[in-house]
C-alpha cells in the first residue's frame, strides 16, 4: 500500500516554496517581487488546505489516491520527464550551435541520467 502525506503536506510545502522564493528575490534586490510570489504561494496553500471537498484538491494532496490518481500520477509524470529531458537536449544543443560549451543544461542533462538509471535498477531490485 502506498504512504498517504498528511492533509496538510501540499500546503506546507507550498508555504516553504514561497518563503524561499521571497529570499531569493530579496537577495536579489527585489524585494516586491518576492512578496507577490509569497503571496501566490500562499493562495496555492490556503485553497489546497481548504478544498478538501473537491476530488481534484483531495488528489492532489494526496489524501484522495486511489488507482486512478495513481496512474494519473504516474503517467503525468512521465510526459513531464519526457518534455523536460527534450528541452534540456534541446538548450544544450542550442548552446553548442552558438560555440559555448551547454552549461549548465550538460550538466541537468547528466543529473537526470544518473537519476533515471538508479531508478530503473531500483525498481528492478523491488520486483
Amino acid at each position: 500500500m502506498a504512504r498517504r502525506m498528511p492533509k496538510w503536506w501540499l500546503s506546507a510545502v507550498a508555504a516553504v516554496l514561497g518563503a524561499g522564493c521571497l529570499a531569493a528575490f530579496w537577495v536579489g534586490g527585489h524585494p516586491g517581487q518576492g512578496l507577490a510570489a509569497l503571496g501566490v504561494m500562499l493562495v496555492v496553500a490556503v485553497a489546497a488546505l481548504l478544498g478538501g471537498r473537491f476530488e481534484s484538491v483531495r488528489g492532489l494532496r494526496g489524501d484522495g489516491r486511489d488507482e486512478y490518481w495513481r496512474r494519473l500520477d504516474w503517467d503525468a509524470t512521465g510526459l513531464a520527464g519526457m518534455v523536460l529531458v527534450t528541452l534540456v537536449i534541446a538548450m544544450a544543443m542550442w548552446e553548442w550551435a552558438h560555440g559555448r560549451d551547454g552549461t549548465p543544461y550538460v550538466q541537468l542533462g547528466a543529473v537526470t541520467g544518473v537519476t533515471y538509471i538508479v531508478a530503473i535498477v531500483g525498481l528492478r531490485l523491488r520486483r
